[in-house]
């Protein structure tokens, strides 16, 4: 997410010594560790996916299919016209398939719950479209994610509806409901576009 970006290989029985030679050497232009959460804010915020969450095996909770490039935002890089794209009718077949794509969302009001690889996405009457594949904190404290959804609710202003947190036990079936119980209702979130111009 910065200008400029370093990935530095160590071997194993030296990872503690370089750790603590880098906090001392960047003390003084006030460098910090930080952890996945960093690396999800930036990543998320800026629309780009992290392989077994908006892409590849893995991707989602529940027997929820693997994401390809396509499903991931990426298709328009998938060069067709190449000779040696020994993969090409398979990504022909799979698109002509296709039924969603990864589209950016964010919470408009602040204080909400965190919502997690996994949870339904809803549409307005409450029909599951999809399902949450990352959030994370945006630099204006408001809660940004990303989400697989069927492709005609994957138009930016569309309003959905997201169970963050979902769980079995989260609340008793409506029907089984009594006085003083409480229920979960989803939270409103709007797609946004998918890759911000900064």
């Amino acid at each position: 997410g910065e200008k400029m970006a370093f990935e530095l290989f160590v071997h194993p029985e030296r990872a503690v010594d370089l750790w603590h030679a880098l906090l001392k050497a960047g003390a003084k232009f006030g460098l910090k560790p930080v952890g996945l959460g960093a690396r999800d804010s930036l990543r998320t915020e800026a629309g780009l996916p992290l392989y077994g969450h908006e892409m590849g095996i893995g991707s989602g909770k529940g027997g929820q299919p693997d994401l390809g490039v396509a499903e991931a935002g990426f298709g328009g890089y998938v060069k067709l016209s190449k000779p040696w794209f020994i993969g090409r009718e398979a990504y022909i077949a799979r698109e002509a398939a296709r039924k969603g794509v990864v589209v950016r969302f964010r919470f408009p009001e602040k204080g909400v719950r965190m919502a997690h690889n996994g949870d339904p996405v809803l549409d307005k009457r409450g029909r599951v479209i999809g399902w949450v594949t990352s959030c994370a904190a945006d630099r204006e404290g408001t809660l940004t994610g990303q989400a697989y959804i069927e492709l005609k609710y994957a138009v930016e202003g569309t309003p959905l509806f997201i169970y963050q947190s979902a769980s079995e036990q989260a609340a008793p079936a409506p029907a089984k409901m009594k006085v003083g119980d409480k229920g979960v209702l989803p939270a409103e979130a709007v797609v946004i576009t998918r890759f911000p111009e900064l």
